[in-house]
């Protein structure tokens, strides 16, 4: 029997009968692993009816882009974690423990589990992930800083980050969480800090944003013992472009730490912030290639710059054809080089649009003072979990907060306004904050949220803000309206060409 047959009869009947620390030993054969791709690959080819491409789903009318666009990415990662595998950048463990919990999470995603009292109550899945910011404090002051970190900062007592995940896991069924900061590794409380949060909570498929400065060798180790926390290192560009916003000898600090990981055996990630200046650096072929191929990341998150925290500046957001370059460039590279890119803007059609404010399978975010924001993005408080908890109270109060909830009535409109693609309202301007502004002003007047900090505060009173908000709002709009319609819309003939 060859070897594309034994794999096919793996996959079918006796894979997800294995333990998994038995599928892991079968993926470090290479042999079987690389024919388990290519049944994978000839199933993916199914979905679609044939190996498709952008140009055949111009006159194509079979199945819909989002169709395409999802088969395409999760391709990206088949063709990632095979490279990943194939070249032993990730650990037996890691890959275990990694592919066990992103199992549970999709599962969770799908379908009724620990979160059903919370549907039978609200009548709608809970939110999916957290993001958590525990600490402000940074080693590094970047020009730009939406969380305007520092040397100082509030932080989280590590009881009640415990606390938070805990009842997040009770009361939704939570799978994912995501720390951001400040710095997540300058966090400690209480003699800990987000290692620990992270081996006292296994069954959390885990990710923190990081400068990488930080992370030495003692740390990568833990990290490849735990399995379950993957590192998302911030990089501008190679080393001008990172050293100019991030100081002298960052970028040498961070390929240190790329290092350091793949030498323990840890799937770890990029997160590239697009500007105005960097973006055709940030996803050129060389750049990509020297992250993925020379360094081994396992996947990348695309971040365009939101003019929020320290030293605001609207003019560095790209412009309205940048971004819409930044989205063709995203999908190109998804397809001819599969990697595992992901733009929070651009890809808002997977996800369909908005995660912020709770939605169903979105999340919230809680800073470093307990302030539960609906975005990382988006720093005006509707409520303190502090102080929710101080009174008696849990998650699901804080997921009642009427500020939350008139965003989330926002966000339901704008999905059966996107649907029909002719509205302003279309997939692609799914940003309440960056792309609908005038809206998310209604939404703060009328809900009287705490802003984060006094940027945010003073962003309230700057006309001149909301003036070029507004303006990037309507120039955006009048470029998506028809790019979406061709690319989105139910209508036969219609499909995503770049």
């Amino acid at each position: 029997m060859d070897r594309y047959n034994v794999a096919a009869r793996l996959v079918r009947s006796r894979m997800a009968e294995l333990p998994w620390s038995a599928a892991t030993h079968l993926a470090y054969s290479d042999g079987l692993r690389e024919a388990a791709v290519r049944v994978l690959d000839r199933q993916l080819d199914l979905t679609l009816g044939r190996r498709a491409t952008r140009s055949t789903l111009m006159t194509d009318p079979v199945y819909p882009a989002l169709t395409w666009e999802r088969v395409m990415l999760f391709r990206a990662v088949l063709g990632t974690l095979n490279r990943s595998v194939g070249e032993r950048v990730v650990s037996p463990h890691a890959l275990s423990v990694t592919t066990r919990l992103w199992t549970t999470a999709l599962l969770r995603a799908s379908a009724a589990g620990a979160d059903g009292d919370f549907r039978r109550t609200y009548g709608c899945a809970p939110p999916w992930f957290l993001v958590i910011s525990p600490g402000q404090e940074c080693n590094l002051r970047c020009p730009g800083c939406y969380a305007n970190s520092g040397a100082r900062g509030g932080k989280l007592p590590w009881s009640v980050l415990d606390r938070i995940i805990t009842e997040a896991k009770s009361l939704w069924g939570l799978p994912v969480v995501v720390y951001s900061g400040g710095e997540p590794l300058a966090y400690e409380s209480e003699g800990r800090g987000i290692l620990d949060i992270a081996e006292k909570h296994p069954d959390v498929l885990s990710l923190f944003f990081t400068n990488g400065t930080l992370l030495d060798e003692e740390t990568a180790q833990r990290l490849g013992r735990i399995g379950s926390l993957t590192p998302c290192l911030s990089l501008e560009g190679m080393r001008e472009a990172t050293d100019r916003q991030r100081g002298a000898g960052t970028f040498n600090k961070v390929r240190k730490a790329m290092s350091l990981l793949r030498e323990a055996g840890i799937h770890f990630g990029v997160s590239l912030t697009a500007t105005r200046h960097n973006y055709q650096e940030l996803l050129s072929d060389s750049f990509l290639d020297f992250l993925f191929k020379d360094q081994g990341a396992f996947y990348g998150f695309v971040f365009m710059y939101m003019p929020v925290g320290r030293n605001v500046d609207v003019d560095l957001m790209p412009t309205p054809e940048q971004r819409l370059a930044i989205w063709r460039r995203t999908w190109d590279v998804i397809v001819r080089k599969q990697y595992f890119l992901f733009d929070f803007w651009n890809h808002a059609p997977l996800v369909h649009g908005c995660l912020a404010a709770g939605r169903p399978a979105g999340y919230f975010h809680i800073d470093w003072d307990g302030r539960v924001t609906p975005c990382v993005f988006a720093p005006y408080a509707g409520a303190n979990v502090m102080d929710v908890f101080a009174a008696g109270g849990n998650l699901n109060d804080v997921w009642q907060a009427p500020f939350f909830e008139e965003i989330r009535r926002w966000q339901r409109e704008h999905a059966k306004q996107a649907e029909s693609c002719a509205s302003p309202r279309n997939w692609l301007t799914s940003c309440l904050v960056r792309d609908h502004y005038a809206d998310f002003r209604g939404c703060i007047d009328r809900n009287d949220p705490e802003p984060e900090d006094a940027a945010a505060r003073a962003a309230l009173d700057d006309d001149t803000y909301a003036a070029a908000m507004d303006a990037y709002d309507e120039d955006l709009r009048a470029l998506t309206v028809p790019l979406c319609d061709a690319v989105y819309s139910r209508s036969p003939g219609h499909g995503a060409s770049l």
